[in-house]
């Protein structure tokens, strides 16, 4: 398998033609190397652009979805980012490689192990992994310049909203099955905020505690 190939395909076929031409975005899908985050039976998948599933009924989001949503955040070196579902990590180290540190939370203890065992790897070492729940953000360590949600709300979600800076930006996916929509949330004085429609889509919901403790044997 030609991974940097793959990664060049996934580039030109379906990143550019989903509006990301930022080439400091194109440059960083380019180092990261998202076979080795994706789990080991998909890597020959890691470029494909579909959702690849995870343990606990999770899944990726696309490759161009990713790159897209980094573009959109216009994240900065001095930026501290908050990440609620770390999922495989590959986001996780691209959003490391842009800011100055990463909060990253995810419900799943296998999750955060194994994305701070690939970080390692990777030479990452900016990025703080957080076994918890996160579908109330992470108000202990805010406020924060970024923030980004990998899975979906049903609404809007101000307390999240509140846990931003003034000039900070959030990445949220609202609604439920079948019809979500992408949005950038830019905090623009408190208690004000400004928001920008990106594009429909599907992920599938943040795990709250609650929902795990019902479903536990």
């Amino acid at each position: 398998m030609d991974y940097k190939q793959a990664r060049f395909n996934m580039i030109e076929q379906q990143v550019r033609t989903w509006k990301v031409l930022d080439k400091k975005v194109l440059n960083m899908l380019s180092l990261t190397h998202r076979e080795n985050y994706v789990p080991t039976s998909y890597k020959k998948l890691a470029y494909s652009d579909i959702n690849i599933p995870l343990a606990h009924g999770q899944i990726t989001m696309q490759p161009k979805m990713e790159a897209r949503l980094i573009q959109e955040l216009n994240i900065n070196k001095q930026d501290k980012i908050l990440e609620i579902g770390s999922g495989c990590g590959y986001l996780t180290a691209i959003l490391s490689r842009f800011g100055k540190e990463v909060i990253t939370l995810d419900i799943f203890n296998r999750f955060t192990l194994e994305v701070e065992d690939k970080l390692a790897k990777d030479g990452i070492k900016n990025a703080h992994l957080i076994t918890a729940d996160g579908v109330n953000g992470w108000p202990a360590l805010a406020p924060y310049d970024v923030i980004v949600l990998t899975g979906s709300l049903a609404r809007e979600s101000e307390t999240i909203e509140k846990q931003l800076k003034i000039g900070g930006r959030l990445f949220s996916i609202i609604g439920k099955h079948p019809i979500m929509e992408a949005f950038l949330v830019t905090k623009v004085a408190n208690n004000q905020w400004h928001r920008e429609s990106l594009f429909e889509t599907y992920v599938p919901p943040l795990i709250g505690e609650q929902v795990i403790n019902n479903f536990q044997f």
